[in-house]
Parts: C-alpha cells; structure tokens; sequence
C-alpha cells in the first residue's frame, strides 16, 4: 500500500545565501551610508546615531531580519517556529559548556593585563552593569539567527565547516566596517584591523560550539553575548591574538568535525526535507 508523501516543504538551498547576504548588507550598510553621506538629513529627521539609537538597532538586527524573512517565504509559520525552536534546546556537552562560561572571558583579561587595564577594571562595581549587561543581552546576539542559524548550515552544504567559518567570519567582519567610520558608534573606538582579524578567529570558534551542539541557537547567542559581556575588561587589541590561539586550540580539539565535516549541521530548519546543494 503506498503512503503519500509527508507534507513538508524543502529546507533552505545554499542559492539562499545570496538575498541572505543581500539583504543583511543592505539594511546595515544603507542605514549607516545614510549617516555617512547625507548626515545633516539625517540627523535633523533622527538625532544623531549612536549604540542606543533604534535604527542602530535595526542595523544590527539585519541578520536576523534577513533570516527570518527567507524562513518564513521558504517554509511559512510552521518552519518559522521550528527554526525558532532552536532557541529552546541545548546540547552542549558539559564541558563545553564550561568553555563557554569560565574560559572564554579569559581573553579579555589576558589582553587586558598586557595593556594594563586589569587594575581599572577590579574596580568597577558589576551592579552599576546589570542594566548594560540586559541591553546587550537584546542587542548583538539577535545577529546569530542570520549567521550561524541561517548562513553556517548552507556553507557546511558546500564547504567544510572550518571554512565555512572562515568565509562567514570574513563577512561578519566586513559587515560592521561602516560602523567604525561613524563617531557615535561603540565601534567607532576600536581598531578595525585588530577587530576583523578577532571575529574570524570567533567564527572559527562559534563555528565548532554551534555543531558540537547540533545546531543549537542559544549556544551562538549566549557566545556572542559573552564577546560583548560589560563584565568582562576591554583588553582591546591585544585580546585578538589569544582569540586566534584559542581559535586554533578548539579547532584542533574538534579536527574532525572542523576539517572532516562530522556532525557537521547543514539543516536550517529542524524537521523540514533535504534542501539539496543547489
């Protein structure tokens, strides 16, 4: 007797990455082109543009927005809420989990004590932070349903995941290149070189956590969260070279999965059919 077939709808192809990309880079990169190049209208229409600023947040919000616009196009309510569900579960072997939590601030407070800071920063009282640390709990992690619930699974279809995580790590670090060119930014007063060089060697990071947890999106959230945790000391730029060892390390403690391509997610959607390679 023969069964019909399962109505579910294909998942995401790797021809998506184009609106993907698409869109991600024009939302970002047309706010900040507007304060860049017709900044009196725009200051007079909005104020100025600085890190609390909405359409600064909407800037950051683009990789999530592009994200959610393709899932829903591609798959509808039902694929929506399967993709979202991912922010639900979490898989992360102990561990990691651990790594997650206690070593990778290690970093910050290396690159900090080389530049000096870490005296200034004993001094700060975390309560004046908490509401900070609830801002930014809404702000940069939102990006990773665009990065690593979209983007990551559609390159590993191609690549391997190791250069998977390069190729999106050198687009995350051009994504934010108009930010550094606007003074009212929080970017505005980082080294851009010293920035591009560190959010590869996080991709590569991300990258391994994100698999190890079998696609996961709270793992990318709560990384990317603990990259931008107030808490933690601003040991900028001397920070991205222990990011780019610690890079190295997880990639050679997970070198099969990073080079091999195992356990490597490719799926967007939890549940939804192969979505082939094209």
């Amino acid at each position: 007797m023969k069964t019909e077939p399962e109505n579910r709808p294909a998942d995401l192809r790797p021809r998506d990455l184009l609106p993907f990309f698409g869109l991600t880079f024009l939302i970002a990169w047309g706010i900040l082109a507007l304060y860049i190049f017709a900044s009196e209208m725009m200051v007079r229409r909005f104020g100025n543009l600085t890190g609390e600023h909405p359409l600064f947040y909407l800037a950051v919000y683009a990789p999530a927005i592009a994200a959610l616009v393709l899932v829903l196009r591609r798959q509808g309510i039902p694929g929506l809420r399967r993709f979202l569900s991912q922010l639900l579960v979490w898989r992360l072997p102990k561990a990691w989990t651990l790594f997650l939590i206690a070593g990778l601030p290690i970093p910050f407070f290396l690159g900090a004590l080389v530049q000096g800071h870490l005296s200034a920063w004993a001094l700060d009282a975390p309560r004046s932070l908490l509401p900070l640390m609830g801002m930014m709990l809404i702000k940069g992690p939102i990006e990773e349903l665009g990065w690593r619930g979209l983007a990551q699974p559609l390159l590993q279809r191609r690549m391997r995941p190791l250069a998977a995580a390069l190729v999106l790590g050198v687009a995350w670090g051009l994504w934010h290149y108009p930010a550094f060119l606007l003074s009212g930014t929080p970017q505005s007063a980082w080294h851009f070189g010293a920035f591009f060089v560190g959010t590869i060697a996080l991709s590569v990071i991300v990258t391994a956590l994100f698999n190890l947890s079998q696609g996961s999106l709270l793992v990318p959230v709560l990384f990317h969260f603990q990259m931008i945790n107030p808490l933690w000391p601003d040991g900028q730029p001397f920070d991205t070279l222990f990011f780019v060892l610690l890079a190295a390390g997880v990639t050679w403690l997970n070198w099969k999965s990073m080079w091999g391509g195992v356990d490597a997610v490719t799926k967007v959607c939890p549940g939804a059919l192969a979505g082939g390679l094209s």
